[in-house]
């Protein structure tokens, strides 16, 4: 499961440009929500680090 984390930041990132090429945005117009994105999937990461390291397992 968690070798897969990394599909999270890439599927929500290509719906966002879905959404921004569909509404006819540019990827400038829409940069403030690749960077939620990004703090999103660092938060994930990191949590998921916490615990890991918190019981001591190993991935």
């Amino acid at each position: 499961m968690i070798r897969f984390l990394f599909l999270i930041p890439l599927l929500l990132g290509l719906l966002w440009w879905v959404y921004l090429m569909t509404n006819g945005w540019t990827l400038k117009q829409g940069r403030k929500g690749f960077l939620y994105i990004l703090i999103f999937s660092v938060v994930i990461a990191v949590f998921y680090g916490v615990l890991l390291w918190l019981t001591g397992r190993q991935f």
